[in-house]
């Protein structure tokens, strides 16, 4: 039975991993496309660098998360502060509510953000996108939160209060730390469901602005450069370094804990 489960196991990473490393590995192909491979080269990743329209989209990209995601951790941990505090009526119903934004389809988001953005006369550009990104990310940085925040021993909000603390100085030397590895947490997942979003952007990007998914998208459509591998090869590289970081800053943050 466990070496049917290891089996199994190293199947699914297979299935998940093997069409990451085959689009890797043709980004060093010497030839113009992905029929055989023939022969090393860097010429895809020079072509990336040296396109100034890729390189400003990535840098935009890449800007737009990391600032959508720093403000909707920041609203969705106060938000989930608040959650807690309520009744449990009415916490239920705000959390069935984030829940549904966590379910709802990303096309059904786009077309929403899309027509409520119309209706206000609001110009589709970086400020559009940038609403959008902070709305769905908020509810994914709350069911981080809160879990947490749960499990807080309410003993030590009271001796705070007994010890003569404001709200905010509680809040500050006392909850916020608790809270910092699920807020950690919270701040990753949005940059990176920020990051990765191509359905929303699709619908709320202008003609000023674009994000790296949309412009893949754009691209494809006129034919599969090895270009666009080399440039995924770089974001999935990026990626495994936020991943390494965020195990050593949640490993530093558990051993403070222990």
């Amino acid at each position: 039975m466990k070496k049917l489960s290891h089996f199994y196991l190293g199947l699914v990473f297979a299935l998940l991993y093997l069409p990451i490393f085959y689009l890797i590995f043709y980004s060093f192909n010497s030839g113009g496309d992905m029929a055989g491979f023939s022969g090393f080269t860097w010429e895809h990743y020079q072509q990336v660098f040296s396109d100034s329209h890729l390189i400003l989209i990535l840098v935009q990209t890449f800007f737009l998360a990391f600032l959508s995601a720093l403000l909707a951790t920041a609203i969705g941990t106060f938000g989930a502060i608040f959650i807690d505090q309520t009744k449990s009526k009415k916490q239920n119903a705000l959390l069935s509510l984030n829940n549904i934004l966590m379910v709802s389809p990303d096309v059904m988001m786009g077309a929403s953000f899309l027509i409520l953005f119309t209706v206000l006369g609001f110009r589709l550009g970086f400020s559009s996108v940038l609403l959008s990104h902070i709305a769905f990310s908020v509810p994914i940085v709350v069911l981080m939160v809160l879990p947490r925040l749960k499990e807080m021993n309410q003993d030590m909000i009271h001796a705070a209060y007994d010890l003569g603390a404001s709200h905010w100085q509680m809040l500050k030397e006392v909850m916020l730390p608790y809270l910092t590895p699920s807020i950690i947490a919270g701040y990753f997942m949005a940059f990176t469901y920020s990051l990765d979003d191509f359905a929303v952007n699709f619908f709320v990007t202008g003609n000023g602005f674009s994000t790296l998914s949309v412009e893949i998208y754009s691209r494809a459509r006129r034919g599969i450069s090895l270009e666009i591998n080399a440039l995924s090869t770089i974001i999935f590289i990026f990626s495994i370094l936020l991943v390494i970081g965020y195990y050593f800053i949640s490993k530093e943050e558990g051993d403070q804990d222990a």
